[in-house]
């Protein structure tokens, strides 16, 4: 039986055809595959458009070489061009920490590497620029969002300006974009009619170039691009106000110049409803790769195909992660309905066989959970309601996400649901932990400790080492009690800003004590716009100015990978890191 092609978004004129359509509103270029379920960004904008009556086509993974005929193929779109890197920032898709090409690419098919360019929202803007160069251009996604002011680019080893002057585009819509775009959208309808469209100031958690700094007791003028450029100082002190501002329920206007002209970032937006997400996965996603990718393997959606995300946002305020500073601090959650009709969706689709890979989220354990007094919230510059200490504000209450696990295990067509995302372990209660050991865990818990010092730690904005010490008693102990063998296997990340050589010796004597022989490591690999890029860039730390150590060269951070591998059969890599580790051993006992 031949798929419905008009129950997905349209990507090629003949797909328009179907539809009876001779033009668009919105053509979407996006640098992933076209998958039609709400883990996908570009999808959730495009129904989202679609939902409020706007004709939407989607190109995905356009072939920005040769003729660029992927890029005029669809011709001139009524309002505008959006463009989206994808799920991830292109760089960090295409390049290793170590500044390796990547072999591979998840959210393409067959996983080949290749198919979206470097710094990729900039390179799609600048060919629609060349072919319609009076259409307005929207960016967003992740690559756009954390690039949405000046930021340290570790690829090019530079300070890069707002993503706003590279790519000569009209909007940046940063975190989730579902108001937004349709606000754009009637922003240009209105100027179709000839009414007077809003005050571009008025639409929230945009950005824009102006040729004028606006004015108010509601902006922070933030230092130019060009003294951040000049002086690592000033970027780490703009640094410190773009992530409180980002983290705070009531934001200011925050204007940067660049070049001869100013961008301005307009404030957040309220925090989302229950039933405002609940309408979003409410849309009606396929829950499939697009047609046209028909027996072709997308290994990003073979993930999350039987997964459900049950909120969005995170409190926890790692330093090296985006998720709070892309998504916000405050959770949003679904309903408890609107988690089981998409369970219901699931189960209709090919290959089903009665198990959920994941109920999660960004931090799986964080459903439901805010400040029980919101005015106090709403003065809060902490990034993290977790750290150094957990907020007393802060509403713990597992009961609504224990209901949901139960209500699901009690499907009849449910096997097992398990939790893959991450949880926090600094954030457990008995039952919670009990429950999610013995019935959602798939025989491996993986968890992220991430490093064993405490300066470390306190720089990562991360639980001290003796918490997961603790937690790994519990899981044990509650797999000896229900007669369970599931491992538990934590992450951990060398030359982390503030690591040295002998934090990595201490790790490593850890991990030997632990009989842990980590196949994969991680290298901190520094991302736009995270605490922990700052302090690799300036070497200081914005909220204190104090310097910090960091292991930039090649050498310096394969000296760190290389204690996480004592355990080597090969022999120069052993020897090598039994050198290393006598070394510090040997440093410490003479300081001590």
């Amino acid at each position: 039986m031949q798929p419905d092609l008009k129950k997905y978004l349209p990507t090629t004129k003949k797909e328009l055809d179907l539809r009876g359509w001779d033009s668009v509103d919105v053509v979407l270029f996006s640098g992933d595959a076209y998958i039609d379920h709400p883990s996908f960004g570009a999808a959730v904008i495009g129904r989202v458009l679609e939902h409020a009556g706007y004709r939407v086509a989607i190109v995905p993974q356009p072939d920005w070489r040769g003729d660029h005929r992927d890029f005029t193929k669809l011709g001139t779109p009524r309002l505008f061009f959006a463009v989206t890197a994808g799920s991830m920032d292109s760089m960090v898709n295409h390049y290793t920490a170590a500044r390796r090409l990547r072999s591979d690419d998840a959210y393409t098919p067959e996983g080949k590497a290749g198919l979206r360019p470097d710094y990729c929202t900039i390179t799609y803007c600048k060919i629609l620029r060349q072919h319609f160069p009076n259409t307005p251009i929207v960016i967003g996604g992740i690559e756009a969002s954390m690039r949405r002011l000046a930021h340290y680019d570790y690829w090019s080893d530079t300070l890069m300006p707002s993503i706003l002057a590279d790519s000569t585009a009209d909007w940046l819509i940063y975190g989730a974009g579902e108001k937004q775009i349709v606000a754009i959208a009637r922003y240009y309808d209105s100027l179709q009619q000839g009414m007077t469209p809003p005050d571009k100031r008025t639409i929230l958690q945009t950005a824009f170039m102006a040729d004028e700094a606006p004015a108010g007791d509601d902006c922070i003028r933030l230092c130019s691009f060009e003294e951040e450029q000049k002086d690592k100082r000033k970027h780490a002190e703009d640094f410190r106000l773009i992530e409180i501002e980002s983290n705070k329920i009531h934001s200011q206007t925050l204007v940067q110049p660049t070049g001869k002209r100013f961008v301005v970032v307009n404030p957040t937006c309220p925090t989302m409803t229950t039933d405002e997400l609940d309408a979003i996965y409410d849309l009606p996603f396929q829950y499939l790769p697009h047609p046209k990718y028909k027996d072709k393997r997308i290994p990003a959606y073979e993930m999350i195909r039987f997964s459900v995300c049950m909120h969005r946002g995170c409190f926890g305020g790692c330093a090296f992660c985006t998720i709070s500073a892309h998504q916000g601090k405050q959770i949003v959650s679904r309903s408890k309905a609107s988690i089981l009709r998409q369970i219901e969706r699931l189960k209709d689709l090919p290959d089903w066989k009665g198990y959920l890979s994941d109920l999660g989220g960004p931090s799986a354990n964080m459903y439901r959970m805010r400040g029980e007094v919101i005015s106090l919230c709403e003065k809060c510059v902490r990034p993290s309601c977790l750290q150094p200490q957990i907020c007393k504000n802060l509403n713990r209450d597992f009961a609504p996400l224990l209901d949901i696990y139960r209500s699901v295990d009690k499907l009849p067509y449910i096997k097992r649901a398990y939790v893959g995302s991450g949880i926090r372990y600094d954030l457990m209660s008995e039952d919670y932990g009990r429950q999610l050991i013995t019935r959602h865990v798939s025989g491996r818990l993986k968890v992220a400790p991430e490093h064993t010092s405490a300066e470390v730690l306190r720089l990562m904005r991360k639980p001290s080492w003796e918490h997961y010490l603790q937690f790994r008693d519990f899981f044990l102990q509650v797999n000896a009690e229900a007669g369970l063998n599931q491992q538990i296997i934590p992450y951990f990340i060398s030359s982390h800003p503030g690591c040295s050589e002998k934090d990595m010796a201490n790790l490593a004597e850890w991990t030997k004590k632990m009989h842990y022989r980590p196949e994969q490591v991680q290298d901190f690999t520094p991302t736009p716009m995270t605490l922990s890029t700052t302090m690799f860039y300036t070497g200081l730390n914005p909220y204190t100015m104090l310097p910090v150590y960091v292991a930039r060269s090649k050498q310096d951070k394969q000296k760190q990978r290389d204690y996480f591998f004592w355990w080597k059969t090969d022999r120069n890599t052993k020897q090598n890191t039994n050198r290393l580790w006598q070394k510090q051993n040997t440093i410490s006992t003479r300081k001590h």
